[in-house]
């Protein structure tokens, strides 16, 4: 089965690309800017919050992986059935790092660069979204404001952002990774 794609938006990229990194399946996460207009912005750009574009990480992953990592998934399900499941669980794992709540702003980075995004590339993962959104909403006491987007252009941002925490030991300021059922 070939590797599948998803792109997050929670606040720094660097955070959330180390998240991710360890999330069973993941194959490989590049972080970058998406949903604005500007064609190849800068990082120096984006921090303007004149470009449109969020902070955001694309993921590549392994369905069969992913599963594996949570339960003893069936081998025998077919791949749209494997997709779903496994972008449900990357789903949890995108509400569970970060608050969904806080409107263009994760802790102390503030700007419209920072909100929450999920960029979805066909309608199914545009449904299993909002479903998840939906049904985690009574988990908070406040609205979830989340944007669910279609997937548009995606810049690579500069290598030297590219795996930051991993390399630095700076930039984890969403929730430490657990694994979700």
């Amino acid at each position: 089965m070939k590797n599948n794609k998803a792109v997050f938006a929670a606040g720094c990229f660097w955070g959330v690309q180390f998240y991710f990194d360890q999330v069973p399946g993941v194959i490989k996460t590049t972080v970058g800017y998406i949903g604005g207009h500007t064609k190849n912005p800068s990082y120096e750009e984006v921090c303007t919050h004149a470009t449109g574009h969020a902070e955001a990480v694309l993921i590549e992953f392994d369905p069969n992986l992913v599963l594996a990592g949570v339960s003893k998934a069936s081998m025998m399900q077919g791949d749209a059935e494997q997709h779903s499941n496994a972008f449900r669980v990357l789903l949890k794992q995108f509400f569970r790092m970060h608050d969904p709540t806080q409107l263009n702003r994760q802790g102390p980075d503030i700007g419209d660069s920072y909100r929450s995004a999920i960029f979805y590339f066909n309608d199914e993962q545009k449904k299993l979204a909002e479903k998840t959104k939906e049904q985690l909403q009574p988990n908070f006491d406040k609205p979830i404001v989340t944007q669910i987007v279609q997937a548009s252009e995606f810049y690579e941002a500069e290598d030297y952002h590219q795996k930051f925490t991993k390399r630095t030991g700076r930039g984890m300021c969403h929730v430490a990774y657990t694994p979700v059922s």
